[in-house]
């Protein structure tokens, strides 16, 4: 998922840049807006872990990598997809600045798929099915895994359109490995999301009406 300089033109890395750059500009707009003294603790909490698990990466054919993502949780947690486009953007500016994990010309291919596609996905996928199940748990869960999967399958399109491998193979390949790694996600978004309700309920945005367990 962290796409290395190689695999993208320069010219098409540029326009994933500028997409990428509008949804990040709105995502310091929320931190302005949005985030109080109390949630800044959290927000470094959910830095800290979606860098540690993102860490273990699992090797993918055609030269990627797949790994859990975190956007989820954290648009969940914080109540918007842009809490996840602001964590998810610092993670990933860190890791390919300082420990070259992703390019620097692809970082905003990165942002898009782990930050924008990820969080939105999660955040609107769990409110969604939160109405439908009014079970915060197994919403939490689906939503997790469509917020790995589908950014995946956006990747393998982005590896297409740049040339790097075909289409099907790429979208067989990362979406199994991401449909399995998905799983994993749902299972730590739930527990993170029960976690954090459980020690800090007051800091955590959900919709009226919804218990706190279940």
């Amino acid at each position: 998922m962290h796409v290395p300089d190689a695999f993208i033109p320069i010219n098409q890395g540029v326009v994933y840049w500028i997409i990428a750059l509008v949804f990040v500009a709105l995502a310091l707009r929320w931190a302005k807006n949005e985030l109080t003294e109390e949630k800044i603790p959290l927000v470094a909490v959910l830095a800290a872990g979606i860098f540690a698990i993102q860490a273990f990466n699992l090797p993918v054919t055609m030269g990627t990598s797949g790994h859990l993502l975190g956007g989820a949780l954290a648009a969940i947690l914080l109540g918007s997809p842009f809490a996840a486009v602001f964590i998810l953007s610092m993670v990933l500016i860190i890791q390919g600045v300082l420990f070259g994990d992703g390019g620097i010309t692809t970082m905003g291919a990165n942002i898009i798929n782990m930050g924008v596609i990820g969080g939105f996905v999660g955040f609107y996928s769990f409110h969604g099915l939160l109405g439908v199940t009014k079970n915060m748990s197994i919403s939490a869960f689906v939503a997790a895994w469509l917020a790995c999967f589908i950014p995946s399958l956006a990747c393998a399109l982005e590896m297409f359109i740049a040339g790097t491998f075909p289409l099907v193979p790429g979208m067989v390949a990362m979406g199994t490995y991401h449909a399995a790694i998905g799983l994993i996600e749902g299972v730590i978004t739930v527990v993170g999301l029960n976690l954090i309700l459980n020690a800090r309920p007051d800091i955590v945005e959900l919709p009226r009406g919804v218990p706190i367990h279940g």
